[in-house]
């Protein structure tokens, strides 16, 4: 949230050590989303309400800008993971633009479960006003039903629940860190998450405990019923949109009045071995944050790093007009590898050499499609790719991480654009979980062109395809690619030429604070 010149970050955080447990509220301030300040934690177990644990939820600024966050507390270690209420906590000084301090009152928890699974009842949402109360959601599940029960208030205090969950599906499992929140139909500009009048579309956006990834929809809020609609383009369930198809979740969005944008930001967890982890004394990281907002089609969301990022950027190269044959592999150099942010553009002459794709890969999970295939095809000669980057790359490529598109051509004559990165010759460590994150990219190619763009930095690649459009985060360990030992490459498998017609590499500084 952003309160009196800062930006707040809270977030889950396991003071006794670099494993999930202990979790409290640990608190961050910045002006600029880049530079960090790290405070003492906001919110730690201390009464009967959160003894056990003080959960994820959300900030809400009530009128006379006056913070309060929602928050799970867990009141029992029983029933496994924990026994869950919902509380509240109010800052004990507003007019510290650091919010050290705040008060944690004797009448939580304020929603209780009463017939809801008392262990899958958590993470309070940002709440939206309307219609003279406050409206709020909690993730649950029913069986294998996913829910998003709805609460209703006056006064932030007493909290009614709805007669009717907000939205609901069958078949999705337990619905954590549950986000809605209001976009512009059209422009980039960000809304208010009480906005709900005037060209305005909703997003409803889960992750999935079953499967550790998160989807969203875009739809349609009923204020009168108080019920969220899908549209019939967005796919509600495990083969729905996501943010970023690779390690991404528990991500949470909110409105920045000063800028007047939407910024979504996500957690990536480590994919080294916890004993690693350990060593290295710290696990998990805060990604970089991203404006969010609704693509033309009305079909999406696209994404971008925010603009702050580029004050990191410092050395720089910018190359055009490569051609890149079948097998070329072509280094980037002048920058530092290990971290930089690269923007692409490529360009191809025909599609005539895009690669079939396969009618038996029609069997296959459509929630994981694009990842099964990438898997299958991996960097592989191809027609129309693969082409992209290797990014964190040893001398001799025994290590490489790729982010690359391959394009194919359907039986119908449409043409299916796949985005892969690609952990798995990320390292030489085989006990690192590499896999092959992908995504399809909705573009059209008649322009014959794709873009990218990527975030490397040490153990994290974040690559944005065409503006935004799909994106994929991966976690990387290499052994020898590290530091001054790491490269980065173009490269094209593909019977097609295709043509870089322009490179901008950035070495990036590290921020002057950081946490």
């Amino acid at each position: 949230m952003y309160y009196k010149g800062y930006y707040h970050l809270f977030y889950q955080y396991n003071p006794k050590g670099a494993v999930w447990g202990n979790i409290v509220w640990a608190h961050s301030v910045s002006k600029d989303m880049i530079n960090w300040i790290p405070l003492e934690p906001a919110i730690v177990p201390s009464k009967p309400f959160d003894k056990y644990g003080c959960w994820s939820g959300s900030a809400t600024i009530l009128p006379g800008n006056k913070p309060v966050i929602l928050y799970t507390g867990i009141i029992d270690k029983k029933p496994a993971p924990g026994y869950q209420v919902q509380n509240y906590a109010i800052p004990a000084n507003y007019s510290d633009p650091f919010l050290r301090d705040w008060i944690k009152p004797d009448d939580n928890p304020i929603v209780k479960p009463t017939y809801e699974n008392v262990s899958s009842f958590r993470d309070p949402t940002t709440a939206w006003f309307n219609n003279g109360h406050w409206k709020m959601i909690v993730g649950s599940k029913h069986k294998h039903r996913g829910i998003a029960y709805l609460y209703r208030s006056r006064d932030f205090v007493k909290w009614t629940k709805a007669k009717h969950t907000l939205h609901d599906k069958p078949g999705t499992g337990m619905w954590e860190c549950p986000d809605f929140f209001p976009v512009s139909a059209y422009g980039q500009s960000g809304l208010d998450t009480s906005v709900l009048k005037g060209g305005v579309k909703h997003v409803f956006k889960v992750s999935l405990d079953m499967t550790r990834f998160e989807y969203y929809t875009i739809g349609t809020y009923d204020t009168i019923k108080d019920k969220y609609y899908p549209d019939n383009t967005s796919v509600d369930g495990w083969a729905g949109l996501r943010y970023d198809y690779g390690n991404f979740y528990a991500s949470k969005t909110f409105f920045d009045p000063v800028q007047n944008r939407r910024i979504l930001w996500g957690w990536a967890n480590e994919s080294s071995t916890s004993y690693e982890d350990v060593a290295k004394g710290w696990a998990g990281i805060q990604l970089i944050p991203r404006m969010v907002w609704l693509d033309p089609s009305g079909k999406q969301l696209l994404q971008w790093p925010i603009h702050e990022l580029e004050t990191l950027r410092g050395d720089n190269v910018h190359l055009s007009d490569v051609k890149l044959n079948k097998g070329d592999v072509v280094e980037v150099k002048g920058i530092t590898p290990a971290q930089a942010d690269v923007e692409v553009m490529f360009s191809f002459s025909s599609l005539d050499e895009a690669e079939n794709f396969d009618p038996e890969w029609s069997k296959l999970p459509s929630e994981n499609l694009a990842l099964e295939i990438c898997g299958i095809t991996g960097t592989k000669q191809g027609g129309l790719g693969p082409f992209g980057l290797l990014t964190l790359a040893s001398n001799k490529l025994e290590e490489y991480t790729p982010v690359f598109f391959r394009v194919f051509k359907t039986l119908d004559k449409t043409y299916k654009v796949l985005m892969c990165s690609d952990a798995k010759p990320s390292t030489l460590n085989k006990n690192e979980y590499k896999p092959s994150f992908a995504g399809f990219v909705d573009v059209d190619l008649s322009a014959k062109t794709l873009s990218l763009r990527s975030l490397i930095d040490h153990s994290v690649v974040e690559s944005f395809g065409e503006g935004g459009k799909t994106v994929i985060t991966s976690r990387v360990y290499p052994t020898i690619a590290v530091a001054e030992d790491a490269h980065l490459f173009l490269f094209n498998n593909g019977t097609e030429t295709v043509t870089v017609e322009s490179v901008g590499a950035w070495s990036m500084k590290s921020p002057e604070l950081m946490n």
